[in-house]
Parts: C-alpha cells; sequence; structure tokens
C-alpha cells in the first residue's frame, strides 16, 4: 500500500498571531507523526499578505527561505504534488473559510468541516442562536455594536463575538466596568456579545468525533476555575509568549486542565448535549463544544470550536487518547473516511 500524501495548510492570511498560532500546532502535530510510514507530509505556509511558501519544515529559518509563491503558481505546484489529502491548521476566519473553499473549488480532499460550518462557528452570537434553536441551553445576551448601550445588568462576561483564546474577554462585576471592558473587546471585533455570568459550577469541554458513521462523544476535558479568584477562563490560562516572541501552550502540562472521570455524573448530560450541537450546526468529522455547569449541573452552551491540528496537544486528540483511541488511529480514521 502506497503511503498517502498529506499537505499541512499553516499559517495566516490576516495576521501574525494567527501564524504564530498555527504554526504552534502544526510543528507538533508534524512532530508527532512524521515517523509514520503509511503518510508523506508536505507543508503549505500562508503568510499574513497572502503569498504561499512550500517549506521543508516549519522552523523560521526553511520558512524564509522557501520561494513566496502567487496563489496561481501555488496552485499549479499543489497538483504537481499530488495531493491526497490536507489537514487544514489555520486558525483565522480567511483559512478556516476561503481556504477550505479552495480546496473544495480544486476538489482537494481535506479533514475538518466545510467552510460555511466554520463561518458560522467563528461568530459566537450566531453559532449560540443555531444550537439554543436546536434546544440546548444558552445564557442570556445580547449583541453590541459601537455606541450601543448594553441593558443587562452585571455579572455579565462581555466577548468579541469572532475573536478565539479568550481574547478581549471580560467579566463585568459593576456597571462602572462596563466601558473599559466594551473597549477591550471592540479593539478586537466590530460586534461584542454581553451575556449573563453562569454561576459556577465547573467548565468543561466536549469533544465528538465521527466514527464509522455514527457520532462519538469522547471524555470530558475540565478547566481549573473558582469562583473567587478565577471565576473565567482567560487568555493567560490558554497560550503564552517567550521572551523572542514564539507562543507557547499554558494550559497543558500545570494542571489547569485534566480529562474528567468518564463515572463522573456530569459526563451523560453533557455528552448528550455536544451531540445536539454538532447535528444543529451541520457538522462533519468531529467538533468541540465549550459549557458551563451551574451549580445545579445544567450545562449552559458557551461556544463551538470546530478545529482540530492533530497534534498530541490539541483537546481532541487528548479526549481520543483518554478513550483508548490513540493519534494514528485518530488521523488514519479520516484518512480512510
Amino acid at each position: 500500500m502506497s503511503a498517502t500524501t498529506i499537505l499541512h495548510l499553516v499559517g495566516s492570511a490576516e495576521s501574525d498571531f494567527y501564524a504564530n498560532l498555527s504554526r504552534l500546532y502544526a510543528k507538533d502535530s508534524l512532530e508527532a507523526l512524521n515517523n509514520n510510514p503509511r503518510y508523506n507530509f508536505r507543508i503549505a505556509y500562508i503568510t499574513p499578505n497572502r503569498l504561499w511558501r512550500f517549506p521543508s519544515s516549519l522552523s523560521q529559518v526553511d520558512i524564509d527561505s522557501a520561494q513566496p509563491l502567487s496563489i496561481a503558481s501555488a496552485v499549479e505546484f499543489l497538483h504537481q504534488q499530488k495531493i491526497d489529502l490536507v489537514l487544514p491548521q489555520m486558525f483565522c476566519l480567511p483559512g478556516m473559510t476561503e481556504y477550505r473553499s479552495l480546496l473544495d473549488l480544486l476538489q482537494i480532499r481535506y479533514i475538518g468541516n466545510p467552510p460555511d460550518v466554520m463561518a458560522i462557528a467563528a461568530n459566537k452570537a450566531k453559532t449560540k442562536a443555531i444550537v439554543a434553536t436546536a434546544g440546548v441551553k444558552v445564557p442570556k445576551g445580547e449583541l453590541l455594536r459601537h455606541s450601543d448601550i448594553p441593558s443587562l445588568k452585571p455579572p455579565v462576561v462581555i466577548k468579541p463575538v469572532n475573536a478565539d483564546n479568550s481574547l478581549g474577554v471580560t467579566l463585568v462585576k459593576e456597571k462602572s466596568e462596563y466601558q473599559t471592558a466594551l473597549q477591550t473587546a471592540f479593539s478586537y471585533s466590530s460586534e461584542v456579545l454581553v451575556e449573563e455570568y453562569i454561576a459556577l459550577g465547573r467548565e468543561v469541554r466536549c469533544g465528538i468525533i465521527v466514527k464509522d458513521g455514527e457520532l462519538l462523544a469522547l471524555p470530558l476535558e475540565e478547566y481549573l476555575v473558582n469562583a473567587d479568584n478565577q471565576p473565567i477562563r482567560n487568555y493567560a490560562d490558554k497560550l503564552k509568549q517567550t521572551d523572542n516572541g514564539e507562543l507557547i501552550f499554558a494550559a497543558k502540562d500545570n494542571g489547569k486542565a485534566w480529562i474528567v472521570d468518564t463515572t463522573d455524573s456530569i459526563t451523560p448530560s453533557v455528552q448528550s448535549v455536544a451531540k445536539q450541537c454538532h447535528q444543529a450546526l451541520g457538522c462533519r468529522h468531529y467538533s468541540l463544544f465549550d459549557f458551563r455547569i451551574d451549580p445545579l449541573g445544567q450545562p449552559w452552551f458557551l461556544e463551538a470550536g470546530l478545529y482540530c491540528s492533530f497534534s498530541p496537544k490539541s483537546v481532541i486528540v487528548t479526549m481520543a487518547k483518554a478513550a483508548g483511541i490513540s493519534l494514528d488511529d485518530l488521523l488514519m480514521n479520516y484518512v480512510l473516511s
């Protein structure tokens, strides 16, 4: 059996931050999978000026030395490479939508959700509205634009409608805190979501994978939060930046996240709601959802994160491992589908 040629689509057409985030996960994925003889890996790296590079590795030296190509030249090069499958690793909005649409146009198969689903999930307000229509509990909220005045009384959580990794998210406990929190959120997005604060509780994530045509809910991952000094997760809980500007994982190895025992009483209800969310949004291959668990044990939908880098540190990969599904087996599930 000949090896499958898989292209890692990395970088960002939008910003250096998203390019570095993409490279962080993709490097980890390549290091974990590169010695598997079943695959030949290739790399396409997109820079914020929308030029393509095809480096031999994701080291900055190799990226900088790779020839920059226009999209037309890049498409021609892709055809020459005879790519069997693409693993999208781009986290910016164009990467999640435009570049997946390009793959559809070129009839190149890729792992993950299609661009229309990714576009919805990138907008927290639209995602929330869709899952609420399907009967999933969501916090009461309102969508604001510049100059709009919030009507919800604190405590509330203010978040940019289309930013990830908790960028611009603030818990507002008093009305006097509204202005600063809104300014912060609007610095990341032209629209801001204001939501009622759901009391803790717990905060968990649930991943869904499609296996043999059926939805399989994975073990939950829980995050370190507490009502006194850590009521919500923030950017520093997820990513850190080193002195030389490199992004590193913050929540993976320091006790801020852990797999929930499958016998835990909250597991069945969260897994059931996660399947509802997956179906309501029209997801394929896999999905990932954040939930707030109130003191009565009721899960409340917070947001969707419909991507997986197939890095050992990816949440879905971590959950799958806890379910007895190795990284190799998880990838092969989609290679053969």
